[in-house]
């Protein structure tokens, strides 16, 4: 007998993280879902993370300054995985035509100002998430052009709930001032035991290897066009999505996973 369509199953599962233990759970469709239909899970996983995390930071006397009405990070490149942009792809789509043409200005703008500063061939060409020396100068040269996330409403994030996972990673403990211009003034990162953001472009690059699995944000609308639907083809139960997903959280950051 098939599970119910809305019939939902917990899972249960611990990351071994250095010498700890983290506990975490998930309710998750009981029948066929798909990786992009799966990311509000993730999303809630990935804050249950950062939230521990956050807590650990308090008890040695540092805390988290990320604040709403900081938009800072908000001007650096954000790649999302091809997964995110289906899913905010199908979520504007169900937008009023007007606020559906006030996002597509915001977009437009945005590529013309990153156009006339000789950035876009550099990147569809570049590897931004690369370690070298090009990749760091390439992300320091799209922040100095100022191009605000087409989402930044009075320095606050308009999608805050479903805003993409590497949103959720990027926290510093420094003033967020030293985020504006992190070539000259220190900023102090908050380094996280793994990364969920770095999972989904490993799954997305091997559903779509031409984007290497995500795209730069500004570039979504363009995406969008292709009509492609990567969360089909990681299709499954519910527990297997997420058992593949967090078995990729691991298998390059120093965490083993335990399945209850």
């Amino acid at each position: 007998m098939l599970p119910a369509e809305d019939e939902t199953v917990v899972v249960e599962f611990s990351l071994a993280v250095g010498e700890g233990q983290m506990r975490m759970s998930a309710q998750v469709p009981a029948g066929e879902t798909n990786l992009t239909q799966l990311l509000p899970v993730l999303q809630s996983l990935d804050s249950a993370l950062i939230g521990e995390v956050g807590e650990q930071l308090q008890q040695g006397g540092r805390t988290v300054s990320c604040r709403a009405g900081c938009g800072a990070c908000c001007r650096q490149m954000v790649p999302i995985s091809i997964f995110e942009a289906e899913a905010l792809g199908a979520w504007i789509q169900t937008l009023p035509e007007d606020r559906q043409r006030e996002l597509a200005a915001r977009f437009d703008q945005g590529l013309r100002k990153l156009a006339a500063g000789g950035l876009i061939d550099r990147m569809v060409t570049g590897d931004w998430l690369a370690e070298t020396d090009s990749a760091r100068q390439l992300a320091l040269d799209y922040l100095y052009q100022r191009v605000a996330c087409p989402f930044l409403e009075e320095e606050s994030c308009s999608i805050h709930p479903m805003r993409p996972l590497v949103c959720r990673e990027y926290l510093v403990t420094s003033d967020p001032v030293h985020c504006e211009d992190p070539a000259t003034l220190k900023s102090e990162p908050v380094m996280l035991p793994f990364h969920f953001s770095r999972a989904l472009n490993r799954i997305g690059a091997r559903v779509e290897n031409s984007s290497r699995g995500w795209i730069p944000l500004l570039f979504l609308l363009a995406w969008m066009k292709s009509g492609a639907q990567p969360g089909d083809a990681v299709t499954d139960i519910g527990p297997k999505v997420l058992y593949l997903f967090i078995q990729q959280v691991t298998t390059t950051d120093d965490a083993t996973t335990t399945f209850a």
